[in-house]
């Protein structure tokens, strides 16, 4: 009877995270991904919105520009982490890394103008986008309701490509990628609500 125990007791302490814990963690992870990114609109409306493509960042931008791929990058470990190993683990290294050559590309590019710094945006949010794009994909049959992160996806790879594309011009400034994490902010919010939804279905 103990050896049975414990083999149960070490059988539940190996178990995978249930569909129901990772939709929880998701939802935490999420919401703080909601509030990071209107922190990060505001402090670049507050600052940072006025300076255009030829304009050399200031300290404040720079810092700005550096931290959101890496919060990025971060979060989306995280996200590994609590839905476990699965056909999606790849993918979200993928992203990470994404995240980090992001980060390392940005941090160059601040010594140059607004215009490299939004060529490199543009270009990361437009990859991470696909990516996101993916694990959504792969994602719904496991844990649901990951259509606002698909529609999200779809749009930051439009979005990317459309920074990267004008970025040179000399009317785009920083407020362009302040949009672009606002609405990531919307979509992260969607997303916590028809989790909620639909862990409150499967209590039922």
């Amino acid at each position: 009877m103990t050896q049975t125990t414990a083999t149960s007791t070490t059988s539940t302490a190996s178990t995978p995270p249930t569909a129901t814990t990772t939709s929880s963690g998701l939802r935490s992870l999420h919401l703080i991904r909601v509030a990071f990114s209107l922190i990060w609109v505001t402090l670049v409306f507050t600052t940072s919105a006025s300076l255009v493509s030829t304009d050399e960042p200031t300290v404040i931008a720079a810092v700005l520009l550096v931290v959101y791929p890496l919060w990025d990058a971060i979060a989306t470990l995280v996200e590994g982490r609590l839905t476990g190993t699965g056909s999606t683990n790849g993918v979200g290294t993928i992203n990470t890394g994404l995240g980090l050559a992001a980060t390392a590309g940005m941090i160059a590019a601040v010594f140059s103008t607004i215009g490299t710094a939004l060529l490199v945006f543009g270009v990361w949010a437009l990859l991470s986008g696909a990516v996101q794009l993916v694990v959504a994909i792969r994602r719904r049959r496991t844990v649901g309701a990951q259509w606002p992160m698909a529609v999200s996806g779809g749009q930051s790879v439009l979005a990317g490509a459309t920074i990267a594309a004008t970025s040179a011009s000399a009317t785009s400034s920083l407020s362009t990628v302040a949009g672009y994490s606002a609405f990531g902010a919307f979509w992260f919010l969607v997303s916590v609500i028809a989790l909620s939804i639909r862990s409150r279905r499967e209590k039922r």
